[in-house]
């Protein structure tokens, strides 16, 4: 096999999910656990692709370590005009492999998307992706970035509400 991940198909079934968070999805159920585990370490080595760019300006930035994180992790929001949300993910150092994986998938499959269906996204599609064997042992770490990100949607919004009032 070739070093680097697979490529989600174009032609995708309906989902609960959004199109591209979908297509990485079927990706990974569709490979056997030796090829997800290669796929989330190819979505690892492209974190860094997910960084701010050198003069973007955010609606959002929060960069904190948390307990249960390993490093300081980085979730900057911007909205388009359009109010739809795009990430990028900053990742110290000692953040584990499955996090800056997990980072990429997300800030990929969610590119583009209204805060709300974000927001209402279930986080059930997780194992779908990493395995039953990888959530058993870092069920914390797979979990943290969905986690951020949707925390740093309703921390937006929350202050757009209270701009407004």
């Amino acid at each position: 096999m070739s070093k680097g991940c697979h490529e989600p198909p174009d032609e995708m079934p309906e989902s609960q999910y959004p199109p591209k968070l979908a297509s990485i999805i079927h990706l990974f159920e569709s490979l056997p656990e030796e090829e997800k585990r290669e796929n989330l370490i190819a979505y690892s080595e492209q974190a860094k692709k997910h960084e701010p760019k050198e003069g973007e300006t955010f609606d959002l930035e929060d960069v904190r370590k948390d307990e249960e994180c390993t490093d300081t992790v980085g979730v900057y929001l911007r909205l388009d005009e359009q109010q739809h949300a795009h990430f990028r993910v900053t990742l110290g150092p000692q953040v584990q492999t499955l996090t800056k994986a997990m980072a990429s998938i997300l800030c990929r499959g969610l590119d583009g998307l209204p805060i709300p269906e974000i927001l209402e996204l279930p986080a059930d599609f997780v194992p779908k992706i990493v395995g039953g064997h990888l959530i058993r042992i870092r069920s914390q770490t797979v979990y943290y970035i969905l986690t951020r990100i949707k925390s740093a949607c309703k921390v937006l919004l929350n202050r757009r509400r209270a701009a407004e009032a």
